[in-house]
């Protein structure tokens, strides 16, 4: 891998092209890029809880117009925390509803579909910030429409799903920015820097942890219920296999349910983009996983306790533990552990600094001279504003993103594979040119899924 460039891995890697269902179907030429003076014309798709944050940052861009909103929920799309169903609150908490009462700029076109926001040809990029099952075909269809797109992470739903997108976004040449907002840190370019000057030596393990007691009730036991009035749950499904609502799924414990997402998707592919990207890594030559739901008795259909090994051809290791059902610190510090052969390097949370703790010498070394540990100061603000603002200056310069398509996938497959290595409770080697699992075929069929009708990428 270190010896192939970007254009023999897209070569070698599956080729298909992407059509999709439902007449979801555009000409690029129907958007242009905006000018580099004019302002950049914004819909959304999806508007609740993280559709909400990011459209507070888009919102403080001065070169951006929101012109259109799109959600399945009435309350969310029409901005009105008054009408939000009494059982969505007390199931989720107040502080995940979103605040909404925004201010925009001139009137704003609602919409409960989609493709009726990528019809319309003064939107030159849309925020795609629905749940994960839709990501793929929301984003390839925005690139169909000619818009250019910011993606909430994970990217994608399956591996295969990532790499469509992918080939769609270099099909029509679009600007795209996945939502793993590390990526606009200086703070971690500046650690990828001491990593390659060998500042804490070898690195050959890094690890990181999401760790949160949701003992003993974790997102509750609810039985199937009639939609709240004003969703559309039908179409929040989409692609997704028909089945009745429960107020633990929609609509924002999806995350805890495998048909919708995963917490190694959710929180994981935060740390497995970050620490690939300090390591120079762009993917596991294998991967292992354990875990299940040992502790909690509620509704999910994913582990409460995971934890899965990454190995690099390089001789790495990334190991990412997902604790819900026990809490307290993991790491001494920070949200990342990189360990090097001279010390360990502890950056975050987020916009926080870096700590560097020096190594004692080990059996048959000898003393060694003692280093005071460092500690570095934060140089980052806001990282998902610095990563909005990235992506408005592409779509003005048209220069890739500091998170394109390509590294959203890359990093987006490493939680994918740890899902699939615990569902096949077996060790996977992984082809990453060719996108293949080598010893394993059931693995192999868990790299894609079914689509509800009329949905599918073809």
């Amino acid at each position: 891998m270190k010896n192939m460039n970007r254009r023999q891995f897209v070569h070698n890697s599956i080729a298909t092209t992407v059509g999709l269902a439902a007449g979801v179907r555009y000409s690029a030429a129907q958007a242009k890029p905006a000018d580099s003076g004019e302002s950049i014309r914004v819909g959304f798709i999806g508007v609740g809880n993280r559709g909400s944050q990011l459209l507070q940052r888009f919102l403080a861009q001065r070169d951006c117009k929101i012109v259109a909103l799109c959600d399945v929920y009435e309350p969310y799309l029409n901005r009105d925390p008054s009408r939000v169903d009494e059982q969505i609150i007390k199931s989720v908490g107040r502080a995940v509803v979103p605040r909404m009462g925004e201010k925009f700029d001139g009137e704003v076109a609602r919409y409960k579909d989609f493709r009726r926001v990528l019809d319309r040809k003064d939107v030159d990029a849309v925020v795609v910030a629905t749940p994960d099952h839709w990501h793929a075909i929301q984003t390839i269809a925005a690139f169909d429409a000619g818009k250019d797109v910011y993606v909430e992470k994970p990217l994608s739903l399956t591996v295969q799903e990532g790499r469509r997108m992918v080939e769609a976004q270099q099909r029509h040449r679009r600007i795209a920015q996945v939502g793993l907002h590390r990526r606009s840190s200086r703070l971690y370019a500046q650690i990828r820097e001491q990593i390659e000057q060998g500042k804490i030596g070898q690195v050959n393990v890094a690890r990181a942890y999401r760790v949160t007691d949701m003992a003993p009730n974790g997102i509750g036991k609810y039985p199937d219920a009639p939609p709240p009035v004003g969703m559309d749950w039908d179409l929040w499904l989409g692609p997704r296999p028909m089945r009745s609502f429960r107020y633990n799924i929609a609509p924002y414990k999806f995350r805890w349910w495998q048909e919708y997402s995963s917490q190694v998707g959710n929180w994981g592919v935060h740390y497995f983009d970050a620490i690939r990207w300090m390591l120079h890594e762009d993917a596991p030559a294998a991967v292992s996983a354990h875990g299940g739901r040992f502790v909690i008795d509620d509704d999910r259909t994913i582990p409460d306790t995971m934890e899965v090994t990454l190995e690099f051809a390089s001789g790495k290791l990334v190991v990412f533990g997902q604790y819900e059902a026990n809490g307290g610190a993991i790491l001494p510090a920070g949200e990342i552990e990189l360990r090097g052969s001279l010390g360990n390097l502890y950056p975050g949370p987020e916009a926080a600094g870096y700590r560097i703790v020096w190594a004692d010498r080990g059996q048959f070394q000898g003393p060694a001279a003692k280093v005071k540990d460092e500690q570095h100061a934060a140089i980052d603000g806001d990282l998902t504003a610095q990563h909005v603002r990235n992506f408005l200056d592409c779509v003005k310069s048209r220069k890739p993103c500091n998170c394109d398509l390509e590294t959203g996938h890359r990093s987006t497959t490493f939680a994918h594979l740890a899902n699939i290595a615990l569902a096949t409770r077996s060790r996977l080697e992984w082809d990453a040119a060719g996108e293949r699992v080598t010893n394993n075929e059931a693995a192999n069929h868990l790299l894609s899924c079914e689509y509800r009708e009329p949905w599918k990428l073809a």
